[in-house]
């Protein structure tokens, strides 16, 4: 079986709907899983590239640091931001640099989050340092304590 190859970068529309059609409710925690580029990819939003070339991981610490008033604002905050590397259960070839959890008090407060016309003018950050990614959304189940 060939190893897929895609990357995963943006929300697509299905996925989109899908995350909407499960009604949830209450506080959501966004699980990011991130891979970085070796030198980040300003080629899409040349208006954000630093004069000289950075990593993808200093990319994506520009994109974070743009990013967290806006995140703030709408009542959202970072759980955590933890540095990553290889899997101890799952495939020896995949890999995530960085992992961050982000909480928002609800889907609609997400969705204000992502919509931000201002925000999303900082996402060429994200762009040009993520070589792939994933987004679960989490909710905290009933019963159970820590």
């Amino acid at each position: 079986m060939a190893a897929d190859t895609t990357c995963y970068l943006d929300v697509t529309q299905e996925a989109g709907a899908t995350f909407f059609r499960r009604g949830l409710v209450g506080p959501v925690v966004m699980l990011n899983l991130l891979r970085f580029r070796e030198r980040a990819d300003y080629a899409a939003h040349p208006d954000l590239a630093p004069p000289t070339p950075i990593s993808g991981a200093e990319a994506f610490d520009r994109y974070v640091a743009y990013t967290l008033p806006f995140l703030t604002r709408s009542g959202g905050s970072i759980l955590g931001l933890y540095e990553g590397g290889p899997n101890l259960i799952g495939p020896a070839s995949e890999r995530w640099d960085r992992v961050m959890l982000i909480r928002q008090a609800s889907v609609a407060s997400f969705l204000a989050f992502a919509d931000d016309p201002a925000y999303r003018a900082g996402l060429g950050h994200r762009t040009a340092a993520l070589a792939d990614s994933r987004l679960v959304p989490l909710t905290e189940r009933d019963g159970v304590q820590a």
